[in-house]
């Protein structure tokens, strides 16, 4: 009998143990679920405000040239040196990483575009910030990037720097661009 007692005891303080909030108040274990969709919500309102940061950044550069068509220029060379480079190196990548810094973002920072494409990072439907990137044969591997603006249909609008009108991976300016989701190797999620 005092076994059973005991054994009935260790088990009430378990689930009363299971049940309180770290402050030490008893929270029912209905309430939890209401209380992580609040959290759930919350998050993804925050989310959506960085997003659209990212993506008010991203809008006021198109329209940026290279100076002298050398990977060269103020805005140019301020891209890449948030990656720690000077002028002559090509800057897609860059430019996403130096967008991410004017929104207070810390990551990421890489001046090389399959780096911004770690497998942890990758999703399969994009969203409205996200990056993409475009796949090279010559090169076998990513070879430039952007960030999506949006997704109409089988296609993404996006905005990129280094690029021009033929969407080349080594352009002269930050445009704005419709792409194929079939000429898209991979997308990221650096926001959540």
């Amino acid at each position: 009998m005092a076994t059973i007692r005991i054994i009935l005891g260790i088990l009430c303080f378990a689930i009363i143990g299971r049940s309180t909030e770290p402050n030490g108040s008893v929270l029912a274990r209905s309430a939890w679920p209401k209380a992580q969709v609040l959290s759930d919500k919350n998050k993804d309102i925050n989310s959506k405000a960085i997003r659209a940061k990212l993506l008010a950044v991203a809008r006021s550069q198109i329209g940026v040239r290279e100076a002298t068509g050398n990977n060269d220029g103020k805005k140019v060379e301020a891209y890449l040196n948030v990656t720690n480079l000077s002028k002559g190196y090509p800057w897609c990548a860059a430019f996403v990483s130096w967008v991410f810094k004017q929104a207070d973002l810390p990551i990421p920072r890489t001046a090389w575009s399959p780096a911004l494409f770690p497998l942890a990072r990758q999703i399969v439907t994009p969203k409205p910030a996200d990056v993409l990137g475009i796949y090279s044969i010559k090169l076998k591997r990513i070879a430039h990037c952007g960030l999506v603006e949006r997704k109409q249909n089988n296609w993404i609008i996006s905005i990129e720097g280094n690029t021009d009108p033929d969407g080349s991976r080594n352009g002269n300016g930050v445009y704005r661009k419709w792409r194929h989701m079939k000429t898209i190797a991979k997308f990221a999620d650096w926001v959540r």
